[in-house]
């Protein structure tokens, strides 16, 4: 098999740090590459020495004649001036050309750029959705290689079930980083681990490399250090886990079942759950007949919910589905139009948002944990502040570091250490996986494993929420809370089933036609114009709503500026007023159908 890339004795360096040293590898025709790794380890200088966007220092990079690649890393620009449009589509002249294409329709529709609208104007997108639409942007082309840095960020469980199918699908290859575990395993058939300016190759996904760095371990570590070993607990919750993530080993099982055979699994519930009712008593949190609403739309309706002690709850749904709003509820910093929340007496609740919370920048990292606590107990472990700063990625030479230095990510870990040095027995957790490698997600869950409290998470990892939540629980959009025996295999099948329903309320519709124009009231074309006319307005609607949410974020962030708060603010009006004008022809077009 041809290699489509190779890299030869390649050494790249920023300062006095190496992050490749003398890397050899190569990526041939057909391979799914898997690249995992520290933050900040090096694999994006990897990906953009390969993709040619980065000079190595030394070494050769040589690609194919007229390959045909498609890089998405996170630094990824679109065109000032330009529509979605213009971006995913530039290769398509009038619509029906890219309309007939199944394939590109499947990645406008899978992607969300559909709900983003394709004549929205790229300088008003989130950072998500840019992301969104330079990762559709690439997908659109006929490709040999595409390299992807952390493509699942910002897109919901659906949409990255739907991003490992599609590229599944397609013969092409893949150079992809990212922390999304299950999502490895899925798609890749090698990985790569950069560490200490190295690369080493492992054949297989995630479940494969989990087992031969936990061999590794075996072979290098002391017995205790044995039993300790992260690695090695990761395997034995693979290994005992759900059927799908056990159905196909690549690697020997009977060397795997003897390197866990002494590992313990990863939580005693009946033992936290125990635990849990002595710290927490009977009642934690509820709400009882609540209505909740975010702008014109209704989240919960009429909802009674009750979180009890020791549950560990996943939270799962689209994007804009309400969750981080209802975790907000839950927390106490919203409150319901109907109904009430409760709050049970010795609770002590932390809520991780996903907004970066207001962090001591005139103090170095140790001593912004510290000024929380000295030392914490999470379950059977007491751990001093310097020792929970190490587990969740502050190594003792970075926890000197001025908190004003530290990146975007290492100030979301710092806020995650810091709620956790507060020793709450109530956790709210929104996205808390954003910005973590592997190794620092592995440190989270285990100590996530054997916390006894009650956790609610929001997250779009399956294998966190697989991994420490006993229940997941969905918002559909239908005003309740749907409890999923089945986890997030249920809410994948369910959130299928949806189209199904769509198109059978569209057939009550057409009978409505047919009835209708047989009564005289309207004309079977009459109705069809009503009900475009309706659909229509709900699309502006929903884009108007995105909008203003948008708005309130960036006046949020913008607290401090004054100049830039009132020209928010003064397009935050134009906004809803705009809104109301539209609601109120939708009522109108309403009534006429009615």
């Amino acid at each position: 098999m041809a290699n489509l890339v190779n890299v030869e004795s390649v050494s790249k360096s920023y300062g006095e740090r190496a992050l490749l040293d003398g890397v050899s590898l190569g990526v041939g025709e057909g391979e799914r590459i898997g690249v995992v790794g520290l933050n900040g380890g090096g694999k994006t200088t990897l990906l953009e020495v390969l993709a040619g966007h980065a000079q190595p220092d030394s070494g050769r990079v040589s690609r194919v004649r007229d390959l045909r690649m498609r890089v998405v890393t996170q630094r990824t620009a679109l065109p000032e001036g330009s529509l979605v449009r213009d971006v995913v589509l530039a290769e398509y002249g009038a619509e029906h050309e890219w309309a007939a294409d199944a394939r590109v329709r499947s990645i406008v529709d899978g992607l969300g750029i559909s709900a983003i609208g394709l004549e929205t104007p790229t300088a008003t997108l989130s950072g998500g959705e840019r992301r969104r639409v330079a990762l559709a942007a690439a997908l659109v082309a006929e490709l040999d290689l595409v390299v992807l840095d952390e493509p699942t960020n910002h897109l919901d469980i659906e949409g990255v079930r739907w991003l490992a199918e599609h590229l599944l699908a397609r013969r092409i290859s893949l150079v992809v980083v990212t922390h999304d575990r299950w999502f490895l395993d899925t798609v890749c058939g090698r990985t790569w681990e950069v560490v200490g300016g190295k690369v080493e190759q492992y054949e297989g996904g995630y479940a494969d490399w989990v087992y031969a760095r936990a061999e590794r371990a075996r072979l290098a570590a002391t017995a205790e250090e044995k039993r300790q070993n992260l690695a090695r607990k990761e395997l034995a919750w693979l290994q005992r886990g759900a059927k799908a993530r056990t159905s196909k080993p690549r690697y020997r099982v009977e060397a795997a079942e003897s390197l866990i055979s002494d590992v313990p699994p990863p939580r005693d519930s009946v033992e936290l759950l125990s635990f849990a009712k002595r710290r927490l008593g009977k009642t934690v949190l509820e709400l009882e007949d609540t209505t909740l609403s975010a702008g014109e739309r209704t989240l919960l309706d009429h909802v009674t919910w009750r979180i009890g002690p020791g549950d560990r709850i996943g939270l799962v749904g689209v994007n804009g589905s309400g969750k981080t709003t209802l975790l907000r509820l839950l927390a106490g910093e919203s409150e319901p139009e109907t109904g009430r929340r409760i709050e049970g007496k010795t609770v002590r609740l932390a809520h991780l948002r996903q907004e970066l919370d207001d962090l001591p920048a005139d103090l170095r990292v140790l001593q912004a944990v510290e000024a929380v606590a000295g030392r914490v107990t999470l379950g059977k472990h007491e751990l001093s502040a310097s020792q929970l700063a190490e587990k969740l990625g502050f190594p003792p030479a970075r926890q000197w570091t001025p908190v004003g230095d530290l990146s975007g990510g290492e100030r979301r870990r710092l806020q995650l250490v810091r709620l956790l040095m507060a020793e709450p027995n109530v956790l709210l957790l929104d996205e808390p996986t954003n910005d973590l490698d592997i190794d620092t997600l592995q440190q989270l869950e285990d100590l996530l494993d054997s916390w006894p409290g009650t956790l609610v998470v929001v997250s779009h990892d399956r294998y966190l929420v697989e991994r420490v939540c006993d229940t997941v629980v969905a918002l559909f959009g239908d005003g309740g809370i749907t409890h999923l025996p089945g986890g997030i295999d249920e809410y994948l099948a369910r959130r299928t089933d949806l189209p199904k329903a769509a198109s059978a309320a569209r057939s009550q519709v057409d009978a409505g036609e047919q009835a209708n124009a047989g009564n005289g009231k309207v004309s079977a074309a009459e109705w069809r114009a009503i009900t475009k006319e309706l659909s229509r307005l709900e699309r502006k609607l929903d884009a108007l709503h995105k909008r203003e949410v948008t708005l309130h974020d960036k006046l949020a962030a913008a607290a401090t500026e004054p100049e830039r708060l009132m020209e928010l603010n003064s397009e935050l009006k134009t906004v809803l007023a705009e809104k109301d004008e539209v609601e109120q022809k939708w009522l109108e077009t309403s009534e006429a159908v009615e």
